[in-house]
């Protein structure tokens, strides 16, 4: 019996002593490695070049983690190595590996760094454990001196906070699915900042894959940032490509801001502190970018833009400049265009928005009225998180919104976009099982149960193209609000040439009801396509205009409940020719009158400047009506409007190059046993009788 007690009491000492040795500090000397000389050398000189990278003054955590995470296999009982492999955890996207390493550190030796718990808290509000971070700041806090209480005290009343809010969120999750977008897209190495097209055509993003234009990785292992550009295809993405000179440079080349039509191209140049230029889609090519003015543009860092839906507004986002001549925290400002097309004085965006923390990445939905940003102030569950917000009629925005959780999480979430359509959005994250540090995601937004059917067939479908797929959060019913916009997507053609020939025509928007224009776009000169966006609310006048050619005339009157629509147009422009005849579908008369609506005027003015340029042509204004009616009734109307337009032509053009007619409902253009027939009859067309060219 004393034998067998004296073996077990041996077993329990060898036992608690190699327990107690495990758990012993050990430090990277070489009396602690006597026989492992060669393989201790290696890991010294890894911990040193690990060293160099995480004391520069902007450290660069990836890369000393690599050579750490060397270090580590060959001594990880080391309590300094595995606080610091922790420290460059947090600062990369999979923070939560971090707490493996600091837990471990904390057991090696007890306050390993005056700062443990904290960085504790953070390890564990990134992995969702947000009562042990919490539990962590406030230990901190307790431990802090008086000194160190008043500087830190309010930043971790902050953590504290984001972790309520995270709770809350967490358990109350938003219905999305989030799909990578990938390999057509993302690679191995990093994705981000995307910009789509208001029809998600198109996507442009920065990317610091091999292949750059400079092609030649600098020495933390990175290549440049450059541009890359792919298209759709049905469903499908094709194969992102370089989008070369001159948006790229053999320096970096960031995306910043995409206009709705997809013309106009934000980049951001890093070169001179950080600034923002504009490049502009001429055909297939961009044009080489060119510096926004100093109105925008400042000694401090402009990093993010955002055009207006009618491109007179750019919101963007700004460091200022401090005294000290370092970069301060950001907030969004707005700039104007004024009548002469210059750009005022950015002014600062309500502190309804604004914090004293930062507020970037700020995209304009081309609603006209929704805002998306990023903040790490608001109700944010921690870092940067993305809010929305909404201008009201009286030109205040309303109180930002957190877009809640699985799309914000405890980690940064930034650069997010958000399709025409409302039901798409995209962002780039360092998510578990991407193909590189930070991919690109499309989150599909889940209406009521109704539209869930729907919502899944099309998850399918992408997620056969791409196999890369989060699980889809199923979490209470959210109220998704209604997009109001119209999409007008159209292509410019000439409607004589025996071939497709595109044209590059100015297209011009204008409110009915003032007669104001509100933008002007230019069609594709390759291939003639073009993208309008139309806020509802408005009764819009569109004219399709080019040198040469008479003009076409769309009106599009949107009442402000209107929902989502895409409208495709197929423009056809006729030379000023004998017999070319075109429908002035902006004219218009009181009921059942000839009199002219003054909302006409606009139109009538273009032709005007048409007879002005034409002095030799002669015209025929025809006047028709629908089939309601007796004939004499629509024949004596339809040929008083057509005198009437005649007449107001005659105050600027000699009357003797004009004809009026009326053709009743003689001449129909459409089916008139329906409203939407019978009201495309009722119209006024221009005819050239002659054009007699002037040598």
């Amino acid at each position: 019996m004393a034998k067998e007690f004296k073996f077990l009491l041996s077993i329990i000492l060898i036992t608690t002593f190699f327990s107690v040795n495990a758990q012993t500090n050990v430090e990277f000397t070489k009396k602690n490695f006597p026989t492992r000389k060669e393989a201790f050398s290696e890991a010294k000189k890894n911990l040193k070049l690990g060293d160099q990278f995480y004391n520069e003054a902007y450290p660069k955590y990836t890369v000393a983690l690599d050579y750490y995470k060397l270090a580590n296999a060959f001594n990880p009982n080391n309590a300094l190595l595995n606080y610091k492999i922790g420290i460059c955890y947090l600062n990369s996207p999979t923070k939560e590996k971090a707490i493996r390493y600091l837990k471990r550190a904390e057991t090696l030796v007890y306050n390993v760094a005056i700062d443990i718990n904290y960085q504790l808290g953070v390890a564990y509000h990134a992995s969702f454990e947000f009562d042990k971070a919490i539990e962590s700041f406030q230990k901190y806090k307790n431990n802090l001196s008086p000194d160190d209480y008043v500087n830190k005290a309010k930043m971790l009343d902050k953590k504290v906070k984001e972790c309520e809010t995270a709770k809350k969120l967490v358990s109350d999750s938003v219905r999305v699915f989030i799909d990578n977008l990938g390999d057509m897209i993302n690679t191995p190495f990093p994705e981000y900042s995307p910009l789509i097209s208001v029809d998600e055509s198109m996507i442009i993003f920065t990317s610091k894959r091999e292949g750059s234009t400079n092609n030649k990785p600098n020495k933390y292992n990175e290549y440049d940032e450059d541009i890359y550009i792919s298209v759709k295809k049905g469903l499908v993405w094709e194969p992102s490509y370089n989008a070369g000179e001159p948006l790229n440079t053999k320096t970096n080349d960031a995306t910043v801001g995409l206009s709705p039509d997809g013309q106009k191209l934000f980049i951001y140049y890093g070169l001179k502190g950080g600034d923002i230029m504009v490049s502009e889609r001429e055909g297939n090519l961009w044009g080489r970018p060119k510096m926004l003015p100093k109105t925008i543009n400042s000694l401090g860092k402009e990093s993010s833009a955002s055009f207006s839906f009618d491109g007179k507004t750019i919101y963007f986002s700004r460091h200022e400049q401090l005294p000290s001549g370092d970069i301060g925290d950001s907030d969004i400002y707005y700039s104007t265009q004024d009548k002469k097309g210059k750009w005022t004085e950015a002014k600062k965006l309500s502190p309804v928005i604004n914090t004293e923390y930062n507020e970037l990445d700020v995209f304009m939905h081309p609603d006209g009225r929704t805002m998306f940003f990023s903040s790490n102030g608001h109700t944010t569950m921690g870092g940067y998180d993305i809010f929305k917000t909404e201008l009201k009629d009286d030109g205040s925005w309303t109180v930002p919104e957190n877009l809640g959780y699985p799309i914000n999480t405890p980690s940064d979430d930034n650069f997010f976009v958000l399709a025409g359509n409302g039901k798409h959005g995209y962002y780039s994250s360092g998510k578990e099982g991407g193909q590189g540090k930070y991919d690109i995601y499309k989150i599909t937004f889940l209406g009521p149960e109704k539209q869930l059917i729907q919502s899944n067939e099309d998850n399918l479908i992408a997620s056969e193209i791409n196999p890369v797929k989060e699980e889809p959060v199923i979490a209470n019913v959210v109220e998704i609000k209604t997009t109001r916009l119209t999409i007008v997507k159209g292509i410019v053609s000439d409607g004589f040439a025996t071939e497709f020939t595109p044209l590059e025509a100015i297209i011009e928007i204008s409110d009915n009801a003032n007669g104001e224009l509100i933008s002007s776009i230019n069609s594709n000169s390759s291939s003639g396509n073009f993208i309008l966006t139309l806020p509802s609310g408005k009764d819009y006048a569109i004219a399709v205009k080019k040198d040469g050619y008479l003009f076409h005339s769309e009106n599009f009157n949107i009442p402000p409940t209107s929902t989502y629509q895409e409208i495709s147009l197929d423009i056809k422009l006729l030379k000023m020719l004998k017999d070319s005849k075109i429908v002035l579908k902006n004219v218009f008369f009181e009921y059942a009158s000839a009199k002219l609506d003054p909302k006409s005027y606009q139109e009538l003015d273009r032709l005007v400047q048409i007879l002005q340029e034409n002095p030799n042509m002669k015209i025929e204004i025809g006047g028709h009506t629908d089939n309601q009616g007796s004939r004499t009734t629509n024949q004596k109307l339809s040929e008083e409007r057509a005198k009437s337009v005649v007449f107001y032509l005659a105050k600027v053009i000699d009357i003797s190059r004009m004809e009026y007619k009326g053709y009743a409902f003689d001449q129909p253009i459409a089916d008139n046993t329906n409203d939407e027939g019978r009201s495309l009859n009722r119209r006024v067309e221009f005819k050239v009788l002659s054009n007699e060219v002037v040598k």
